[in-house]
């Protein structure tokens, strides 16, 4: 098998779906496993403060859509992988190199906090590991690949995350 497509492994195969999706995703395991065993005791109580979690909520969507928006207007692609037209280090990209991770992983929270449900919180630093470990890495190399020293300089001035 090829291992560019995957070569079988699942992790692998794993990349051929959108990183949104697999917030979504994760996000819907962890509101399957909360409607089997209810997490009504006190981490239920800390989530519900709802103003808080509708400013991360709206903060998250604020960070991805800007981190997005960027993308869109300077031609480059979303896709892990595939070959970016520009490397962007301005907006939010001057504080993170993954501000549209970091503003899903807000979103996350902030809905997860909205709905009073700590399970998909439970299950959120998988996903975070999952993007971290095989996602970003992929992004990364192909930067290096295709911006060489010059990414390598915003590399050493940017976190990874925050």
């Amino acid at each position: 098998m090829n291992p560019r497509n995957g070569g079988g492994n699942p992790i692998r195969l794993l990349l051929h779906v959108p990183v949104p999706w697999v917030y979504v995703l994760s996000y819907f395991i962890g509101v399957g496993i909360e409607r089997v065993w209810p997490s009504r005791n006190f981490l239920a109580i800390v989530l519900s403060i709802g103003a808080v979690s509708g400013f991360v909520f709206a903060m998250g969507v604020g960070i991805a859509g800007w981190g997005w928006l960027i993308f869109r207007m300077r031609r480059t692609t979303t896709v892990p992988g595939r070959e970016s037209s520009t490397l962007v280090t301005w907006g939010p990209y001057r504080f993170t190199r993954n501000p549209m991770y970091v503003g899903l992983a807000l979103a996350y929270l902030g809905e997860a906090g909205m709905w009073r449900q700590a399970w998909p919180i439970a299950v959120l630093p998988f996903t975070l590991a999952y993007v971290n470990c095989f996602v970003i890495p992929l992004e990364e190399a192909r930067l290096h690949e295709v911006f060489g020293e010059g990414y390598e300089q915003y590399r050493e001035r940017v976190r990874r995350w925050i």
